[in-house]
């Protein structure tokens, strides 16, 4: 049943023939290890086995063995210069010791795929190099601090401050009546005034709404409004008298 594995045809693309061909050449050095696939080897074994009705016991021993040899033998090859380093150990120790040198060399190439990754990621951006680095600051060591004033500290941003009055921010406008009142009393002390001159010392709301005011009397026929030209001086007088003089001068 042994002659099963070596009997086994291979199709690899350094060698094309039997199992037992293949390992004959292997020791006479006609091929290097390096080039044959060992994957491949293990999966046309177990195509053949998936042909059969029974487990060959034997077959898969006698595989394994030689599979194992081939491994070693290429391991070998992979680094020469420790080959004489193995061979003084014992058979155990030299296994330990490949696993472990295989185990170390898969971890170098992944890591040499994963720079060559973030080589190819990073192709396209530049970097500019920056000044160097300040020197380190010396840290500052703290004074020593009293809990106690901390804790007064803390009461005193605790205590809710006082409410802050907005009453000076507010626009307080006085009644249109009270202005009303107060031409109305200066033109029954005058016949008539300046409205500039009453104004005088307002604020500029209390200005405007008294002139509010002075439309409104104008409005309901109380005043006469006259102003020689545009920004001169407002002169306000009974309407009565305007009117007095109006006749008057057309009497004339």
């Amino acid at each position: 049943m042994a002659s099963a594995v070596r009997d086994l045809d291979l199709d690899l693309d350094a060698f094309e023939g039997p199992f037992d061909l293949l390992l004959t050449l292997l020791l006479k050095e006609a091929i290097e290890p390096a080039e044959i696939d060992m994957a491949a080897i293990v999966v046309a074994f177990v195509e053949r086995l998936a042909e059969r009705d029974r487990l060959d016991l034997d077959a898969c021993g006698e595989f394994l063995i030689l599979i194992a040899a081939l491994l070693e033998l290429k391991a070998r090859r992979l680094f020469p210069e420790e080959e004489a380093e193995l061979a003084d150990l014992e058979p155990e120790e030299a296994a330990e010791e490949l696993a472990r040198r295989l185990a170390e060399y898969r971890r170098m190439k992944q890591a040499s795929a994963f720079l060559r990754e973030r080589l190819e990621a990073e192709r396209d951006r530049y970097f500019r190099l920056g000044p160097a680095p300040l020197a380190p600051q010396p840290q500052r060591r703290l004074a020593e601090q009293q809990p106690l004033r901390l804790a007064e500290a803390i009461r005193a941003l605790a205590v809710e401050p006082p409410r802050v009055s907005l009453a000076h921010m507010a626009l307080r406008f006085p009644p249109v009546s009270r202005f009303l009142e107060r031409f109305r009393a200066v033109l029954q002390r005058r016949r008539r005034f300046d409205f500039d001159a009453e104004v005088q010392g307002l604020s500029r709301v209390e200005q405007a709404v008294a002139f509010l005011a002075l439309l409104e009397l104008r409005k309901t026929g109380e005043i006469a409004i006259s102003q020689a030209q545009p920004f001169a001086p407002i002169r306000v007088s009974r309407a009565d008298d305007e009117r007095i003089h109006a006749w008057t001068a057309r009497s004339a």
